[in-house]
């Protein structure tokens, strides 16, 4: 369980601090100019990156203990 938690917080550190890439690896070949993300897309793409790192450190917390 410790890996995926480990997995998922290393997921959600790339979302918030590397969006671009993020949106290059998803979403690129949806746009038809390819050549930058939405400023909504970084938005809600940071936002989940957030969320993934707290819950892959609560992963990690909850290992510890069970």
């Amino acid at each position: 369980m410790i890996i995926i938690a480990i997995l998922i917080t290393i997921t959600g550190l790339l979302m918030f601090f590397r969006p671009n890439i993020v949106w290059a690896m998803t979403e690129s070949w949806k746009s038809n100019d390819a050549t930058e993300p939405s400023d909504l897309y970084i938005w809600s793409t940071r936002f989940g990156g957030v969320l993934f790192t707290l819950a892959g450190i609560g992963g990690i917390c909850a290992s510890f203990f069970l």
